[in-house]
């Protein structure tokens, strides 16, 4: 084992200690609103400065979050809209991105300078409400997938990692009687196992997020992702709705912690998702990233 000399030691304990109060850095800021969440109403408006322990451990703020109808309504229309979109961006995705990573397809490149172009250019937010709803998919689930069914960055990143894998495969399957479709399933689909992990968590982090596209298409509430029910009780104050069993007095008080839990609520599924995707993550990015 090499020897090390004091600046390198020196060097490894300040780069240890700045990345540990990064991390906390990074960190706090969700312990904060969890043990909010968990904490006494009254006890936690004592509180002032750092919090590293619930003040008061107490459930009340979910119980209530709970209560709220539009709240599992919300889940289910999020879950929905994840689940779905989600399958959708793969594979039209998919589809696209082994389209324009053949050599033989006709005008593959005019293709995909056209597709480029969008990246920097588009026609804004009033034609694309003019459209979507010309089409008729206002007011439908349907105008939160389809506008964005592909995402140019991710189908480059995927078109880079198909072009990467080697031709010798797909003209071995060809010899042994194999078309198209099966070159994509059989050979191309499960090589890129990585990557294609690294388009899930992207499109569905994206889909779990996404409330801006239902403010403008949406106007049916039994439609809203649980984003946009999270955006009325942070932004309108709409948890008061939520408190008709609580006194005045403590409404104030009840109000902030049910704000806390809802972003708990909301949060907490990608976060448990995202362990499970995260050994790819890094493999999956720079397999699309870098070509052979």
């Amino acid at each position: 084992m090499k020897h090390k000399s004091i600046s390198d030691i020196v060097f490894d304990v300040c780069n240890y200690i700045f990345l540990t109060l990064l991390s906390l850095s990074t960190l706090y800021p969700f312990l904060y609103i969890l043990f909010s969440s968990l904490s006494n109403p009254v006890e936690l408006m004592k509180r002032t400065g750092i919090i590293l322990w619930p003040a008061g451990f107490s459930l009340e703020a979910y119980k209530l979050v709970f209560q709220n109808p539009m709240i599992p309504t919300g889940y289910a229309n999020t879950l929905f809209y994840v689940a779905i979109g989600t399958l959708l961006n793969i594979v039209f995705t998919s589809l696209t991105a082994f389209a324009l990573s053949r050599r033989n397809v006709m005008l593959r490149d005019p293709i995909m300078m056209a597709i480029v172009f969008t990246m920097f250019f588009g026609g804004g937010l009033v034609p694309s409400y003019l459209l979507v709803k010309g089409v008729g998919l206002y007011d439908t689930r349907w105008a939160l997938i389809i506008p964005g069914l592909i995402s140019t960055m991710n189908l480059i990143i995927l078109r880079t990692s198909f072009q990467s894998i080697p031709e010798s495969l797909e003209e071995s399957a060809k010899i042994d009687g194999a078309n198209d479709f099966t070159v994509f399933t059989k050979v191309v689909m499960p090589l890129s196992i990585p990557v294609l992990s690294v388009m899930v968590l992207f499109y569905g982090v994206a889909h779990w997020n996404s409330y801006f596209s239902a403010l403008i298409y949406l106007r049916s509430r039994d439609l809203y992702p649980l984003q946009l029910v999270l955006r009325e009780i942070l932004i309108t104050n709409n948890s008061e709705s939520m408190l008709t069993d609580v006194g005045a007095f403590d409404k104030a008080y009840v109000g902030e912690t049910i704000k806390y839990a809802t972003i708990i609520i909301a949060t907490l599924p990608i976060l448990l998702l995202y362990p499970f995707l995260q050994k790819y993550f890094v493999k999956g990015v720079m397999i699309g990233a870098i070509k052979g």
